[in-house]
């Protein structure tokens, strides 16, 4: 039977039917053909149902959603357009031209997406490494917060002002990262100055005194108060202190508030920037 450039014939016998179908120059013939096919594609099935209970029974407890939830869509859908291509094969098809369009295709779409790959493989790299998680306190380049989230692209930072910033992974990897949150205790320090007519060691006992009676300044290592400057216009006082990080800023911040305050009860005068002007010569006033 002949229609359209299509010819379609029929062959019996003892055993089976077979079908030849002729169209565009391409035959195609039996149904053995069409099971084999039928056999690939339910086979390339069947291996990605598998591999993926696998995954999900022994790899997905290990990974974070955002690490294992587009690995395991890779490697499925690779199995399943790999498995469906091959499986077509029997069918006499040219698939040449189509593999080497898909090579022109991934070259292109891989430069197009060179960030998000590096993104990606740099999360991957950054969670096995786990410099830090989700409510630590840190610091990555100029940007300082706690960490509210972490993908696969990206990280988010609630910097200390409120603001949520997004970083990219890439950029977080290339970066120096200060994680406050590893370190069991924090040292915090600051300067003050005092007058040149006070008593040095009385304002640095006083300073002792605020470190030693607040609850959560550590005695050891033990705190310090040192002389570090002889400035133009007073003594610079070094205060030193180890707390815990989870106290750290509280902490500073109560004790270089009562630093003022301690030093005007024991008679400390912390001066402001002055300048001395000695005159050589008497000056004459025209009258």
């Amino acid at each position: 039977m002949m229609h359209s450039g299509i010819h379609i014939g029929f062959a019996e016998n003892l055993t089976t039917s077979t079908v030849t179908i002729h169209i565009m120059g391409h035959t195609f013939e039996g149904i053995y053909t069409y099971i084999i096919i039928a056999a690939g594609i339910i086979a390339t099935i069947l291996i990605a149902l598998i591999l993926r209970y696998w995954m999900r029974r022994g790899v997905k407890p290990r990974l974070p959603p955002h690490v294992y939830n587009p690995l395991e869509k890779l490697l499925i859908y690779g199995i399943v357009i790999v498995g469906i291509i091959t499986s077509l094969s029997p069918l006499g098809l040219d698939l040449t031209g189509l593999l080497v369009a898909g090579g022109f295709l991934g070259i292109i779409v891989g430069l197009a997406v060179q960030t998000v790959a590096s993104n990606m493989f740099s999360g991957i790299i950054l969670y096995f490494e786990r410099p830090f998680k989700i409510g630590d306190a840190i610091q990555i380049g100029e940007f300082g917060g706690v960490v509210e989230d972490i993908s696969i692209m990206s990280l988010k930072l609630r910097r200390w002002d409120g603001v949520l910033v997004r970083i990219s992974n890439s950029e977080v990897f290339s970066s120096r990262i200060m994680n406050f949150g590893k370190a069991v205790a924090r040292r915090f320090s600051f300067r003050i100055g005092i007058s040149y007519g006070s008593d040095i060691e009385k304002a640095r006992q006083a300073l002792k005194e605020i470190l030693e009676e607040h609850p959560w300044v550590l005695t050891q290592p033990p705190p310090e108060v040192n002389v570090v400057e002889y400035g133009d216009s007073s003594i610079v006082l070094e205060v030193r202190g180890w707390t815990p990080s989870s106290e750290w800023f509280s902490t500073y911040m109560e004790v270089i508030r009562k630093a003022k305050s301690k030093l005007d009860e024991v008679g400390i005068e912390i001066p402001f920037p002055q300048i001395d002007v000695h005159i050589k010569e008497p000056l004459s006033l025209r009258t």
